[in-house]
This record gives C-alpha cells, structure tokens and sequence, in this order.
C-alpha cells in the first residue's frame, strides 16, 4: 500500500499523470487511488476518452519532471512505447516502461527513473494500481547504481 499522507501534513506528496485516450480511464482511476492515500495529484491530461495526439500531453509532464517541478510522474497510453519516448527526450528524464511490479520496483532501486509508463491495453487495471504502488514507494538505492544512472543522460 501506498504511505497515507493524510496523517503528515509535512510529507505531502505532488503527483503528475498524464497519457493519451487510451490511458485516460486508468489515469482517472490511478488518481482517485492517489487522492484516497492523500497525495496531490496534478492532471496534465486527457481529459475525455476523445482522441487525442500522447505528445502534447507527455511533453508537458515530461518536462516537469526535468525540471524539478515533481519527483516522480505516471503516463499512461495504449503501449506505454509513445508517451515513453516521449519522457526520455529530456535530460533529466528516465521514464521507464512496466508491465509488471518488478519492473517498476527494479526502474526505482537500480535506474533512479522518475517517470513510469503504463501500458493500459496489455495490463488490468489492478496490476496497474500495484506497479504505481510499487514505483511510488520503492527508493533508488543508490550505490554502484548510482555512477550508472549518471552515464545515461546524453551531454
């Protein structure tokens, strides 16, 4: 389970979500999920199942994340392979891709990634609830995996 941030007041926590309209009715119910554990959650869209193009959703949050703005940001989209792509064109970027728990919790502890991409056409929505469990609650462990998480970004 996620920490409650209602009982500290300090430790609020600001999440950002974003995809595509294949991802939207996972975002909704991964923010209702967040909201329920206290975090804040900051929708960078879709907001409709209408059609829609996952860049000028994913950039936006991408580069929030770059930026410093969150430490840790969910997209969602049909493969997860788009709005992925998109997230890692930044440098302060490393979007990782899961479609299972492991994934997630390995993205964290040897990689440091920052964003999780979810695939929502291949994945039901309680794995999907379990990996931003997982992703949102696992710490980087720093160490040997620390001098190659600093050899990813491009100069």
């Amino acid at each position: 389970m996620l920490p409650d941030k209602k009982t500290n007041k300090n430790m609020a926590i600001k999440v950002p979500v974003g995809g595509d309209h294949a991802g939207f009715q996972y975002k909704e119910a991964i923010k209702s999920l967040l909201t329920e554990k206290g975090y804040e959650v900051v929708d960078f869209g879709p907001f409709s199942e209408d059609s829609c193009d996952y860049p000028d959703f994913a950039h936006p949050l991408a580069k929030a994340v770059n930026d410093g703005e969150f430490k840790l940001g969910i997209l969602i989209c049909g493969s997860a392979n788009g709005v992925n792509m998109v997230a890692n064109k930044y440098p302060n970027v490393r979007s990782a891709m899961a479609w299972q728990v492991e994934l997630a919790t390995l993205a964290r502890t040897h990689n440091d990634a920052n964003i999780v991409a979810l695939p929502a056409r291949f994945i039901d929505l309680t794995l999907a609830k379990q990996i931003v469990e997982a992703f949102l609650t696992t710490e980087f462990e720093g160490g040997r995996h620390a001098k190659r998480r600093d050899k990813i970004a491009c100069s």
